[in-house]
């Protein structure tokens, strides 16, 4: 889904994570976990919802420098001045009410470490359109003033969604929207398997 490894390489271009301390915050299934893992001399997974913690655990069993715990962005179980690297993917949503989970970063990273916070850029492509019509709600110049204030800066890169079936397309889209605007989104491209995608790379250094 992530087209050409461009999340990947932007941030392997900021600060590598081989021989470091990585945690992945919200690492829900633990996808990402084994690629952290390849080059990273421990990786920590933090994932508040039980059966997601459960299917993580059992996708890193064989990793032994891999561990998943239960836990909160804003209560995290790793001790002061652990981590060297932090990953949050669509974990931090929306800037505003982030403010716990920041404050913890500040404890639990080391000086030199760097963290990323990835999310919807809603002001580009065809995907931030419709995020914009499932969340009109959310402003996108005051998220990007909520994090830019706090000294993150930010590349703004192309991504896509493709999928091998319409059905697993469908089904994402259901998932990230509201019920009546993934109606209206299918509705108006029943072909589509995939979606250009636009998204945030925000990046601290501590």
């Amino acid at each position: 889904m992530d087209r050409a490894g461009v999340l990947w390489d932007a941030m392997a271009a900021r600060a590598g994570w081989a021989g470091r301390h990585v945690l992945d915050v919200g690492c829900g299934t633990g996808f990402h976990l084994p690629h952290f893992a390849a080059t990273a001399r421990s990786v920590t997974g933090v994932e508040p919802n039980d059966a997601l913690v459960a299917i993580a655990r059992r996708r890193v069993r064989r990793l032994p420098t891999v561990t998943v715990l239960p836990g909160v962005a804003g209560q995290l179980p790793l001790a002061d001045a652990s981590v060297d690297v932090m990953h949050a993917r669509w974990a931090y949503y929306f800037g505003p009410g982030c403010e716990p989970g920041l404050a913890e970063l500040d404890r639990v990273m080391r000086r030199g470490g760097t963290a990323f916070v990835i999310d919807n850029d809603a002001e580009r492509s065809t995907f931030g359109g419709w995020f914009r019509r499932g969340f009109p709600d959310v402003d996108p110049v005051a998220v990007a003033r909520f994090w830019s204030v706090r000294g993150w800066s930010r590349d703004r890169l192309e991504i896509a969604w493709t999928f091998d079936s319409r059905a697993d397309f469908e089904a994402v889209v259901r998932i990230e929207l509201p019920t009546a605007v993934a109606g209206q989104v299918l509705a108006e491209h029943p072909e589509a398997t995939g979606v250009d995608y636009a998204v945030n790379l925000w990046s601290r250094d501590y």
